[in-house]
């Protein structure tokens, strides 16, 4: 886990030295959120890098959803059945979460982890998803942990390099096949969908032959 965890921090886009001169203003603005908490009758306070953390470009929520197979799901249903496991904002703060959770090879019957930038839900429907699409690869059982960590490592690495392009990704464990997916928000912007193609192949190291499909979420929709 070492490596990962140092090449996670090395990879990370907070400006070190000015995050260490920043964690005596960040303690007070976190005060000041507390308090403002308080007096806002308990408003959820923002989640912020700890002092000497290594803040990701983006804060990230994990999420967790289970399903009965052979049931229809509305999204009425399924934002219901979706709950959300806690939103970190640094290198520590996701490990912290990531090393009490279950690995994904050892979930049962249909159940998903979904990893979204703060406020994107993992919904087709969610404004930031609804003119993209996703990558999906079919994993054959065993390897769905593994592929899971590398992935997420990539995407809060930022090693995908399309700007604001990745919204969030998603593991989808079934019981013949496990699935893995990556979402981004222009499923029109070929050149981006490709750069993100290409890295996945990449970060997880795929057999030339694998087959990754891309499906527009309009098309889920339908």
């Amino acid at each position: 886990m070492n490596n990962k965890f140092d090449a996670l921090k090395d990879d990370d886009s907070g400006d070190h030295d000015q995050n260490e001169e920043n964690s005596t203003q960040k303690d007070g603005e976190k005060e000041k959120t507390d308090r403002d908490k308080s007096q806002s009758g308990g408003k959820r306070k923002a989640v912020v890098p700890g002092p000497a953390e290594h803040p990701l470009q983006y804060n990230y929520t994990f999420w967790y959803s289970r399903r009965t197979p052979g049931r229809p799901t509305s999204s009425q249903s399924y934002e219901q059945n979706i709950k959300q496991i806690g939103t970190f904002a640094s290198v520590e703060q996701f490990w912290k979460f990531y090393s009490h959770m279950v690995r994904p090879g050892d979930l049962t019957g249909h159940s998903d982890f979904h990893l979204f930038k703060e406020g994107i839900k993992p919904m087709w429907e969610d404004d930031a998803n609804k003119n993209g699409g996703k990558w999906i690869i079919r994993l054959r059982k065993g390897l769905a942990s593994r592929c899971w960590e590398n992935l997420i490592l990539a995407m809060l690495g930022e090693q995908f390099m399309v700007g604001e392009e990745i919204c969030g990704a998603v593991v989808s464990v079934r019981f013949q096949e496990d699935i893995i997916s990556i979402w981004n928000k222009t499923a029109s912007d070929q050149a981006t969908t490709a750069r993100i193609r290409d890295t996945l192949r990449r970060v997880l190291n795929l057999p030339p032959n694998t087959i990754m499909e891309y499906k527009t979420h309009t098309d889920s929709i339908n």
